[in-house]
């Protein structure tokens, strides 16, 4: 490297940020993620044999995505080129593909090709690396914070392996932070600024998995200390960190996980957890009106006559969502969310409904009997239109024993929760009268 190219890395280095300077150098520096990069997992293996094919690294952000690929970079024989799929089109992805295509053809190395934030390139951008992918010219390395499965196309993802990386332990972000203290060649440790333990711990767990915010948290913190003052406390850390931040991606996984979450947890009964989700999901900027949607959706999903006030109460908390809004709004989803889950459950009607479609889908199409067909138009009658239909309110009970479809079927069977009891009792009852007052004619439907 010559003077003047030396002195411009050393500049850029200089500005560069403390997370990108803490950046692993070796797989042994790498914090967290023990269950692709530990000794004997699948990523190490492939990483310490050089033998990377294409990877998808996926997860949030400050996981070591990044860090991974430029630990792909230095272990890696083959001649590594990068791209950042939100700054760059399909003209320099062809030129990158079209020189690692020219290096192979002259008998040169293949090429690692990392591509940042693949999630950013569309369809067709995503197919012109299919060729080369194909034909191994190069083993594609890419970063996503988005769900692979819903952001690359099909034949990227069966020829790729799928990494996910967690959020990692406050425990590893804790050693990052120290390591980045006592470092004096990448870190802080020419400041000579200790931290305290409870400092440490905090932005460790406030940061929810992201080991640069912790960092740069960190750094923002120690470089705004006085001179004089050498140890950063839980005071200087809570000052560095301001608003814990919400990690969630409205149009990804977090949106639909933590609706999943939620009304989960409602139908297992747990107020304090359906609590916890709804929570998580205002606080990150969720949409009130699709909370409510969900719970008016729970309470017929999963309550359903077991507690028909379950409904109301629901579709109640989703109009005053609508006329109040946010903040106050929040008060109005939890009482419903918190009634919900305590409700009795019962999923009978989602059950027969299902049921009936099924059988819409796979058997023959149930003619309406003669006697409930409408006779309410000139010409019905002499069609024998309503036949010898009897009208339930002329009985003194308000109910006769008369044949509604043709067939024997049961759909709807509820359980023994809730005001659902008294229905069952009460349906257990009209269909043994139904029996043995009116028999069914014998039909082909009969055989279902």
């Amino acid at each position: 490297m010559a003077l003047f190219d030396r002195l411009e890395a050393a500049n850029r280095d200089s500005v560069r940020p403390l997370a990108a300077r803490m950046r692993p150098r070796t797989l042994d520096e790498f914090v967290g993620q023990s269950h692709i990069v530990a000794p004997g997992k699948l990523l190490r293996r492939m990483l310490e044999s050089d033998r990377i094919s294409s990877v998808v690294f996926y997860g949030p952000p400050g996981t070591g995505k990044t860090s991974l690929a430029e630990l792909i970079a230095k272990h890696t024989k083959r001649t590594f080129r990068s791209l950042n799929a939100a700054a760059a089109g399909v003209k320099e992805l062809r030129e990158l593909l079209d020189k690692a295509r020219s290096d192979v053809s002259t008998g040169g190395q293949r090429t690692v090709l990392f591509i940042d934030e693949l999630h950013h390139f569309n369809k067709q951008q995503q197919n012109v690396l299919l060729p080369d992918v194909e034909e191994g010219i190069v083993a594609l390395v890419a970063a996503t914070t988005a769900n692979p499965f819903f952001a690359l196309i099909a034949p990227l993802l069966s020829r790729s392996q799928i990494f996910e990386l967690q959020p990692l332990k406050a425990e590893d972000i804790q050693r990052l932070l120290e390591r980045s203290l006592s470092d004096s060649v990448r870190g802080l440790g020419s400041r000579k600024v200790t931290g305290t333990p409870e400092a440490l711990e905090f932005l460790a767990t406030i940061c929810d998995g992201d080991a640069r915010r912790a960092l740069s948290a960190l750094e923002i913190g120690v470089l705004s200390l006085a001179n004089d003052q050498k140890t950063f406390d839980l005071q200087a850390a809570e000052e560095s960190i301001q608003k814990k931040q919400i990690r969630y991606d409205a149009d990804g996984d977090d949106h639909y996980d933590a609706a999943s979450a939620m009304i989960k947890s409602i139908r297992g009964s747990d107020p304090d957890a359906a609590v916890y989700w709804m929570a998580r999901m205002l606080a990150a900027g969720e949409e009130p009106r699709f909370v409510a949607r969900r719970l008016v959706i729970a309470a017929s999903e999963d309550i359903g006559n077991a507690d028909p006030q379950g409904l109301v109460l629901a579709q109640s908390a989703a109009a005053a969502t609508e006329f109040i809004g946010m903040p106050e709004c929040r008060i109005i989803l939890a009482q419903a969310a918190t009634y919900l889950a305590l409700a009795p459950k019962s999923n009978a009607a989602y059950k027969a409904i299902d049921a009936a479609l099924h059988d819409l889908e796979t058997t023959r199409l149930l003619p309406v009997p003669m006697h409930l067909r409408d006779r309410h138009y000139k010409g019905a009658a002499r069609l024998g239109h309503g036949d010898g239909y009897e009208y339930p309110h002329d009985a003194s009970e308000g109910w006769v024993a008369q044949d509604y479809l043709g067939v024997e079927r049961r759909y709807y069977e509820p359980v023994e929760r809730g005001f659902e009891v008294e229905l069952k009792s009460r349906l257990d009852e009209l269909r043994e009268r139904r029996q043995s007052g009116h028999a069914h004619p014998a039909t082909q439907d009969d055989r279902h």
